[in-house]
């Protein structure tokens, strides 16, 4: 039986499966993709304020090197070993939806989530390390802005964390696979942010 059509238009079999619900785009890009580069770029702002705000005080205050002295540069260290590992494996996840292999892609994104939540333990171990030593928040300026900073990325990091494991649970079942890609771009973000992070709190302060 076929549904009404009106005059020129080829009836089409009411019995016909729905097509695939393909990624919306706009201007010839994903609207998921743009969506995660509007997002993305607030974030810019945010980060790109607290990092301008630290280094106009940096340059007034030399003596804040030899408080970075007193935080734990081989943690922050391993801490970007750790995060540039788990980029590289979202990255692999990627090429696996690529190349139409989930369950490889589910694999890799859990690796990504491992050591996601190895950096939050080492980030844990260097605040409890610092708080008991004294070096609070509200120690010192220097020390409220490499709280502030290193804070908000960790909040970060457990968000991404949370996003791929949802990401992760739906490519197990099949659907929406290229939200893996969406998913590694913020992932990405969030290690370059500790990229820029991890020199100006740790190594640049320290003339």
């Amino acid at each position: 039986m076929s549904t009404p059509t009106s005059p020129g238009r080829p009836a089409v079999p009411a019995s016909s499966p729905a097509p695939y619900a393909a990624p919306r785009a706009a201007t010839s890009v994903p609207t998921g993709r743009l969506g995660i580069w509007w997002f993305l770029a607030s974030e810019v702002v945010i980060f790109g304020g607290l990092v301008t705000i630290y280094v106009l005080f940096r340059l007034r205050h030399p003596e804040w090197g030899k408080l970075a002295a007193h935080t734990m540069t081989v943690a922050g260290a391993v801490n970007t070993l750790v995060l540039l590992t788990s980029s590289l494996t979202m990255v692999l996840a990627h090429e696996s939806v690529e190349r139409g292999n989930l369950r490889l892609a589910s694999q890799a994104m859990l690796q990504s989530v491992f050591a996601g939540g190895v950096f939050l333990v080492i980030k844990a171990f260097e605040y409890t390390h610092e708080i008991v030593q004294g070096f609070t928040p509200v120690a010192g300026l220097f020390w409220s802005f490499y709280f502030a900073m290193t804070g908000l990325h960790a909040l970060h990091v457990l968000g991404g964390l949370v996003a791929i494991l949802a990401v992760r649970r739906a490519v197990q079942r099949g659907e929406n696979p290229h939200r893996v890609e969406y998913v590694g771009i913020y992932w990405h973000f969030v290690d370059v942010v500790w990229i820029f992070l991890f020199p100006l709190l740790y190594l640049a302060s320290r003339g």
